[in-house]
């Protein structure tokens, strides 16, 4: 099994786990896997580069304050969601 057949990985897992990337979160294989995937993948890139404005741009406005601990997990967990419902509705 090459390294490209360890890191495949589907766009819409990409994309709910964009933040783990962007938030410095995950453990270091998960955030390779995802390295690679956007490396490779244009169209995931160009949306990780999106989450990353949005990212800088809360976090200009809001004064870089952190959000509690368990706000931040049940909005994880509403993103994965989310994006996993819009990908089987269409």
């Amino acid at each position: 099994m090459s390294e490209q057949d360890d890191y495949k990985l589907d766009c819409t897992a990409v994309i709910a786990d964009v933040w783990l990337m962007l938030d410095n979160e995950g453990d270091q294989a998960t955030r390779e896997r995802l390295q690679y995937h956007l490396d490779t993948c244009g169209t995931c890139l160009e949306q990780y580069g999106i989450e990353e404005q949005i990212k800088g741009l809360l976090s200009r406005k809001c004064g870089g304050e952190r959000a509690p601990e368990g706000l931040r997990q049940r909005l994880s967990i509403e993103i994965r969601r989310t994006v996993v419902i819009r990908t089987e509705a269409e």
